[in-house]
């Protein structure tokens, strides 16, 4: 394991809680955080700006009192994401906040920039980079990521198109650093999967939008639970970008999943929402594969304790073959 030292000791599952555009807020986070997952949220979640700092004022002080409160058991850290792309004009004042809060973890996406990465080191926080092949793994590291998240086939949102083993594979052959996987893990077989391939940990996003904390309509939350892999589609329709969404979300703005027309990547837009009327997230709604495994809308803390049961049920299966 080539976890950094922030995360030694912090985590009851080897996990870390994808940030959600619109869906993570601050209760989804802290519980997280509190149940031994890495909690993470965009950045630009928090509208206005001003808000984006009241969120890091509440995240940062209640896990402190958690903190004090449970020596023995600290809160894991949190995450934000920031979107590293042209589009994204609140990414300096964001990345300040972040600067003054001392956010432990950066998640950067759609773009790495070495200024970036260098404000964060300035206070000892550290920088894990989303990439969906090892071309841009390699060009992270160049710029200073401390650390990978491998957004493979199957994953919910922005996802790749590569086999989680290939994926993995190809990094590791020259990257010995902290290794995330992202890619249809919504159980703790796909936990121990995922460490089994070569990640240090796994990245969990769509199973995490049917808890009662996530800001998503229950309709939504409803959908992922009664969805399957065959429910999912692939398309760069509606931010540019190819990602992975819910067929029956499309139909209800619509529109033919099956007959989806190719978007301009040069036309995305990420800050206000893409090339189609019908909106990325808020009316196209994303998941991954691994919404089979989502059975029931519950409290982020019951999930973390359904993987943990699972992740540890698991280990015990193969340490016995």
């Amino acid at each position: 394991m080539s976890l950094p030292d922030l995360l030694k000791g912090r985590l009851s599952i080897p996990v870390v809680g994808s940030p959600l555009f619109i869906i993570s807020n601050p209760d989804l986070v802290i519980a997280q955080c509190k149940a031994g997952v890495v909690g993470a949220f965009p950045s630009l979640n928090a509208r206005p700006i001003e808000v984006f700092e009241q969120w890091l004022q509440r995240i940062t002080s209640e896990l402190a009192e958690y903190n004090a409160q449970n020596p023995e058991r600290p809160a894991a850290p949190f995450a934000v994401n920031q979107i590293v792309h042209k589009s994204n004009d609140r990414l300096e004042q964001d990345l300040a906040l972040c600067v003054k809060y001392e956010v432990p973890i950066i998640i950067t996406s759609l773009g790495a920039r070495e200024d970036v990465n260098e404000a964060i080191h300035s206070y000892g926080g550290i920088v894990l980079h989303d990439v969906i092949n090892n071309f841009y793994a390699k060009k992270a590291i160049e710029k200073g990521a401390d650390g990978l998240i491998a957004v493979a086939a199957g994953a919910g949102g922005h996802a790749g198109t590569l086999s989680p083993f290939a994926l993995i594979h190809e990094i590791r052959e020259w990257f010995d650093g902290p290794l995330l996987l992202s890619g249809a893990i919504s159980n703790g077989n796909a936990i121990l999967a995922a460490q089994a391939a070569g990640a240090d940990l796994a990245y969990i996003g769509s199973a995490f939008i049917a808890t009662a904390e996530a800001n998503a309509e229950q309709a939504y939350k409803d959908m992922i639970v009664d969805s399957t892999a065959s429910d999912i589609t692939y398309s760069n329709l509606f931010t540019g970008v190819h990602g992975n969404y819910l067929k029956k979300s499309i139909v209800n703005s619509g529109l033919d999943p099956e007959a989806l027309p190719e978007s301009d990547p040069s036309k995305m837009n990420f800050g206000s929402g893409g090339s189609s009327k019908a909106k990325a997230w808020r009316d196209i709604w994303g998941a991954g594969q691994g919404v089979g495994a989502v059975k029931q809308v519950v409290p982020a803390a019951e999930l973390i304790e359904r993987l943990r049961t699972e992740y540890q049920a698991a280990r015990e299966r193969l340490s016995s073959l």
